[in-house]
C-alpha cells in the first residue's frame, strides 16, 4: 500500500478491536489495513442466479433461493436441540435447519413471508435440505442489493477465527468497511507508461474488483493487475539488488589463461569435458575478464561434473595470480571436495589444504601461514573457512557448495576477506525449474550443466510394492556378490518421528537377520546418534568395510561412494519429488549400472502415485523440479522456505510463469534505460520502493 492511512494498526478499523485485532495478527498475520486489502479471496460465489427449489442437486456449490417460509419449530432435547423451518417456491419443499444460535434465528423467522436463502443444498431422507442458509427478509431493496454483488468473496478462515465471528461473512464485513472508508487512498504505483503498455486496470479499481467484482471479466483483469504488480516488484528488488552490487562491488579482472589452467585441461583432465561443461566455463570466463564482481549459480544435477568446472574455474584465479577456496556445508563433504580434487590434480601441480573443526591445532597454523603468505592457492572447507582468524593474502574465487545451507550474511563475510571482494560462483545439486531461479536467485546469473558426462550409465529405477520385498533381496545378494554397496533409506519426518524411528530399527533388524554376520555387515546412521558415531559408521561404509548403509535421510547430500550401486527407499511415497531424486544420486557414481529401487504400500494417492512414475520415467533433474512445482507449488521447494522472497499473495510461480517472464524483461529493460530510477516517469517507482523496502539486506555486505 503505499498511502500511510493503510499502515494503521487493525485494531483502529470500525468493527475489530483489540481482542479481534490479537488474533487476526496470529491467525493471518493481518497487523494493518493494508494486510487486510490484501487478504484476497479463495473464490468468489455467484449471486446472480436465483434456483428454483426443484433444480437442487446434492452436488452443487452455494446458491440462492426465493421462497416463504411455511413453518418453524425446534425440536430435540438439550445436545441435540435444532430449529427446522420449511419453505415452499412453486416448484416444491425445501427444509431449512440450524444447529446453533437457535433462539435468535427463530426470532427472526417469521411464517408466511418470502425469504432469500443463501447455502449450500443437501438431501436427508431423501428430502432437500439446506442447514444454516443466510436468510434475508425479501425486499425490492434486498433483491436490488443482491443483484448488486452478482460475485461474492469467500475467505478463508480459521476455528480460532470463527470464535471472534471473524468467518468468511465477518471478515468481509470488515473489508467492505475498509473499501468504503479509505477506496479513494489507494495509489498508484506503477507508471503510466506500464499501465497503458500493458493495459492494466488501475489499481484502486484492482482492489474493489479483486474483493467485490462487478463481473467474472472484470475480477480476472483485477487479478492480473495484482499479479503483475507483485511480481514486477519483486522483479525490481532482486534486479536492484544485482544492480547496487556491480556498483559497490567491484571485480579482479583474470587476464590471462594460463599454466595451470592448460597443463590441467591438456595433460590432467581424465575425459573429456561435455558441451554444456565447455558452456558454461565460457560464461565464467567472461564474468571474470571484467571488472566486475562475479555472482553465478551454477546448477547441475548429481554427477553432471560441477566439482570440475568450479577446479577449472579457480585454476584461471590461480593463473592471475589469486587464491581459491571452496565452502562447503558438512566436514564430510568438504573432506569429499579435497579428496576429489587432490585426485584430479595429483600431488606436485597445486597445493591444496583441507580446514575443518576436525583440523589439529598444528595443521590450522601451519595452513594460516601459508595463506597469508599466498604459497596455499586452493582451499577447502567448512564455515571454518569464515572465521576471523582466516586471512588470506589475495583471495579472488570463492566456491559454495549447496547455496541454500548459507545465508547471504556468511557468504558476505567471505567478501571481506578481501579489499576487492573475490568472484562468486555458488553451486546446486537441486534442479531448480527456470520460473523458480529466477525469483529465489533472480540476483544471480544462472549457468546450467544440463548433461550428464558420457560414461555415466542412467540409474535404472523400478517401483516395487511390498509383496516383492523377498525379489529385492535377492536382488541385493546378487549385486553384493559382484562386490556392490547398497542404501536402504527410511523417512524420518517430524509428525510421525517415533514411528519412523521404530520402522528404521525394525527394518535394520531384518536386514541383519537376512544378512547376518560374518557374510554380510551393515551400517545404521540416524540423526539421534552422536556426531563421531555417524561419522564412524559413514566412513566405514566409504571404506568398504560394510556393505549395506541403513539409514534415515541424513546420508548427506553429496556423498561420494562409487562403488554403492543400489539405493532402495523404503515408503517412497513420503518423501517429496526433490528428495526422491537427491537420494538417486548417491548411486550411479562410478562406472557400474546402478539402481534405485521405490518400495511403497499397495495404497498410492493420486500424488504419490504421479511421484514415483515420475521417478521411474525419467532421470531429467529439470524435468522432475518441473513436475515438483505443480505438485507442490513453489513454497515448499528445498531452499524456498529460508528465502522469504517466496511470500507471493496472488501471484502463482507455477501457473503465471510467462507473466513473470515478461515483467522480468519489463524490468531488465527500464533498468537498462535509467538504472537509478530517475527519469521522471519512474518517480512513482522510486517512491513505491522506498515503501515495498528490498526483501534481502544488502547493506550488511559492505
Amino acid at each position: 500500500m503505499n498511502s500511510q492511512v493503510f499502515q494503521t494498526p487493525i485494531e483502529y478499523l470500525k468493527g475489530v478491536g483489540t481482542a479481534r485485532a490479537d488474533v487476526l495478527k496470529k491467525e493471518l498475520g493481518i497487523a494493518n489495513f493494508g494486510a487486510l486489502l490484501s487478504y484476497y479471496p479463495y473464490k468468489h460465489i455467484d449471486r446472480t442466479r436465483f434456483y428454483k427449489i426443484r433444480e437442487l442437486q446434492p452436488d452443487m456449490p452455494h446458491v440462492q433461493v426465493m421462497a416463504r417460509l411455511v413453518s418453524k419449530e425446534i425440536l430435540g432435547e438439550k445436545h441435540t436441540k435444532r430449529l427446522v423451518a420449511q419453505v415452499q417456491d412453486d416448484t416444491g419443499i425445501l427444509e431449512l435447519v440450524w444447529f446453533q444460535g437457535i433462539k435468535w434465528i427463530e426470532k427472526s423467522l417469521v411464517p408466511g413471508k418470502a425469504y432469500i436463502l443463501f447455502g449450500k443444498p443437501g438431501f436427508f431422507n431423501g428430502k432437500a435440505q439446506m442447514p444454516h442458509p443466510e436468510t434475508e427478509l425479501y425486499s425490492p431493496e434486498a433483491l436490488k442489493r443482491k443483484g448488486n454483488i452478482t460475485l461474492q468473496p469467500a475467505y478463508n478462515s480459521t476455528e480460532k477465527l470463527k470464535q471472534f465471528a471473524l468467518d468468511s461473512k465477518g471478515i468481509e464485513k470488515l473489508t467492505t468497511t475498509l473499501l468504503e472508508q479509505h477506496a479513494k487512498d489507494i495509489s498508484e504505483t506503477l507508471p503510466l507508461y506500464i499501465i497503458n503498455r500493458f493495459k492494466l486496470m488501475g489499481r484502486a479499481d484492482a482492489y474493489k474488483n479483486i474483493h467485490y467484482p462487478e463481473d467474472t471479466a472484470k475480477l480476472n483483469e483485477a487479478q492480473y493487475r495484482l499479479k503483475f504488480e507483485e511480481l514486477f516488484f519483486l522483479q525490481l528488488k532482486l534486479l536492484k539488488n544485482k544492480l547496487l552490487r556491480v556498483q559497490k562491488f567491484k571485480g579482479n579482472v583474470f587476464e590471462k589463461v594460463g599454466h595451470y589452467f592448460n597443463e590441467f585441461y591438456q595433460h590432467k583432465l581424465p575425459f573429456e569435458l561435455t558441451g554444456a561443461q565447455k558452456r558454461v566455463l565460457k560464461e565464467i570466463r567472461q564474468d571474470t575478464q571484467r571488472p566486475v564482481q562475479m555472482n553465478r549459480l551454477l546448477q547441475g544435477d548429481v554427477g553432471s561434473g560441477k566439482t570440475v568446472v568450479a577446479l577449472m574455474t579457480m585454476l584461471i584465479a590461480i593463473d592471475n595470480g589469486f587464491q581459491t577456496c571452496i565452502m562447503a556445508p558438512t566436514e564430510i563433504l568438504a573432506n569429499q571436495h579435497y579428496q576429489t580434487i587432490k585426485d584430479l590434480v595429483g600431488d606436485d601441480f597445486v597445493e591444496v589444504g583441507l580446514l575443518t573443526g576436525s583440523t589439529s591445532k598444528k595443521n590450522r597454523k601451519i595452513l594460516h601461514e601459508k595463506l597469508e603468505s599466498g604459497e596455499l592457492k586452493i582451499l577447502i572447507g567448512t564455515h571454518a573457512l569464515i572465521e576471523d582468524k582466516v586471512q588470506y593474502k589475495n583471495l579472488g574465487m570463492v566456491v559454495i557448495d549447496e547455496q541454500h545451507r548459507f545465508g547471504v550474511e556468511q557468504r558476505s563475510k567471505l567478501w571481506q576477506k578481501s579489499a576487492i571482494p573475490p568472484h562468486i560462483l555458488v553451486m546446486t545439486a537441486t534442479p531448480i525449474p527456470r520460473t523458480l531461479a529466477m525469483t529465489l536467485y533472480g540476483d544471480l546469473d544462472v549457468s546450467v550443466i544440463d548433461e550428464l558426462p558420457a560414461n555415466r550409465k542412467p540409474i535404472k529405477t523400478v517401483h516395487y510394492y511390498e509383496n516383492s520385498r523377498l525379489r529385492m533381496f535377492g536382488f541385493m545378494r546378487e549385486e553384493i556378490a559382484k562386490g556392490r554397496q547398497i542404501y536402504i533409506v527410511y523417512p524420518l519426518i517430524k509428525e510421525s518421528e517415533k514411528l519412523d524411528l521404530k520402522n528404521l530399527m525394525d527394518g535394520f533388524e531384518v536386514v541383519s537377520r537376512e544378512f547376518p554376520l560374518p557374510q554380510y555387515r551393515v551400517s545404521v546412521v540416524y540423526g539421534k546418534i552422536p556426531a563421531a558415531d555417524k561419522e564412524f559408521e559413514m566412513q566405514r561404509f566409504v571404506k568398504g568395510e560394510t556393505q549395506i548403509m541403513v539409514a534415515t535421510t541424513v546420508i548427506e547430500v553429496g556423498v561420494n561412494v562409487p562403488n554403492a550401486s543400489v539405493m532402495i527407499i523404503e515408503n517412497a511415497e513420503r518423501f517429496g519429488l526433490s528428495q526422491l531424486h537427491q537420494l538417486r544420486g548417491r548411486v550411479g557414481r562410478g562406472a557400474e549400472q546402478s539402481y534405485c529401487i521405490l518400495m511403497s504400500n499397495d495404497k498410492l494417492s493420486p500424488d504419490g502415485r504421479t511421484r514415483l512414475n515420475t521417478m521411474v520415467k525419467t532421470n531429467n533433474g529439470f524435468e522432475i523440479a518441473e513436475i515438483d512445482l505443480q505438485l507442490r507449488g513453489p513454497g515448499n521447494i528445498e531452499g524456498t522456505q529460508q528465502s522469504g522472497l517466496l511470500d507471493l499473495k496472488i501471484a502463482d510461480l507455477t501457473t503465471d510463469q510467462e507473466l513473470l517472464q515478461t515483467v522480468r524483461k519489463l524490468v531488465e529493460n527500464i533498468f537498462a534505460i535509467d538504472p537509478q530510477l530517475a527519469q521522471p516517469e519512474n518517480q512513482v517507482l522510486n517512491e513505491a520502493f522506498k515503501i515495498n523496502k528490498p526483501g534481502l539486506s544488502w547493506d550488511k555486505i559492505s
